[in-house]
Order: structure tokens, then C-alpha cells, then sequence
């Protein structure tokens, strides 16, 4: 009954838009049940620092590379147990929606040894996300987060449009129905 609320909910939001305006959340905001109620909401995109992240092979990689598709952007680490569990929906999430349009980034900040993060991955099944670090936390500080995990959605720009502070159920049909709205928003 939720699933089809939400059906119902959106594909109304959806119809009755005035044609698509860039990073109108209004739509995506109605959608927020469960978990997602903690993702607020920006009245104005955030722009995000240009930093280095590393990745698993130890390569620079930066968040520019996402330029173009929505990210949902997680900052996390290896001994935080809320990380630890909402890691597999975020992986989920990637599964199921990751692609062309939207990328689920997950960045370990501060001290997280590769090796630690590849036995993680490994004892929770994770497949689909990448691991990329931020070892001096960097991003992190650049972009405000304090404690963790926290979660930021960048629009197609690469500009921070929401966030949230703690851990969420990213495979929920909220959650997938407040992305699906942003992705057809833009």
C-alpha cells in the first residue's frame, strides 16, 4: 500500500510540474518517509571543493569525474557501526539505480587502511561501490561534515543540494523515489 502511495504521490507531482526547472527538490521532498525523512533539503544548491580522493588502486580521483549525473555521496569509516550498516543498502542502491544518470560514491575519511576496507566489503557483500578515500579528510572538512556517516546528494552540476546526517535505508522505496523525482526533475 506504502509502494503505491508513493506511485500515486509522485506520478501526481510529476504531471502537474510546469516543465522541468534545474534542481527543483520540491517534488523529491514530498517523497521523504522512513530514513529519508532525515535528508534535508538545501533552498540553494552548495558548491562542493575541488579535492583529491584516492581509489582502491591508489589513483587521484575527484568528484568532477560525476559531472553530469546525480551522486549520492557517502562519507563513512571502517569502525563506525552506522556506517557498517547502512553500507549494504547503499550498495543496493548503486545495484539498482546506478548507471548513466545517478552514482552512489562512497568515501572513507580519515584513517581507514585499504586493507580494512577491502575485508569489510568483503564480509558484507558489498560489490557495486567504489572505494575511494579521503585520507586526511579533507572533502570532509571542506565540506562541513561533522561526525559520521553523512550523506550529501550532488546534483548533475556537482553542487551539494541535500544532506543527511546519519544512517538511512538507501534501498527503501523512499529513498529510490526521492532519487527517481531529482533524476526526472533535471
Amino acid at each position: 500500500m506504502r509502494l503505491v502511495r508513493l506511485i500515486v504521490l509522485y506520478t501526481a507531482l510529476v504531471l502537474g510540474a510546469n516543465g522541468a526547472v534545474a534542481a527543483d527538490t520540491s517534488a523529491a521532498e514530498a517523497l521523504r518517509e522512513g530514513s529519508m525523512k532525515k535528508l534535508m533539503f538545501h533552498g540553494e544548491a552548495r558548491q562542493v571543493p575541488d579535492t583529491a580522493l584516492i581509489d582502491a588502486d591508489g589513483q587521484e580521483r575527484t568528484l568532477a569525474e560525476h559531472r553530469g549525473q546525480w551522486v549520492v555521496l557517502n562519507f563513512w569509516a571502517t569502525w563506525c557501526p552506522p556506517c557498517r550498516h547502512e553500507m549494504p543498502s547503499l550498495d543496493q542502491l548503486q545495484a539498482e539505480l546506478g548507471g548513466e544518470n545517478l552514482a552512489v560514491v562512497t568515501v572513507a575519511t580519515g584513517r581507514n587502511a585499504p586493507q580494512a576496507i577491502d575485508r569489510l566489503f568483503a564480509e558484507l557483500g558489498v560489490q557495486n561501490l567504489p572505494k575511494w578515500r579521503d585520507p586526511d579528510s579533507a572533502l570532509a572538512r571542506g565540506m562541513g561534515v561533522m561526525g559520521l556517516p553523512v550523506t550529501v546528494i550532488l546534483d548533475p552540476e556537482g553542487r551539494e543540494v541535500a544532506r543527511m546526517q546519519g544512517d538511512a535505508q538507501w534501498a527503501s522505496d523512499s529513498a529510490k523515489a526521492v532519487l527517481s523525482a531529482l533524476m526526472d526533475g533535471s
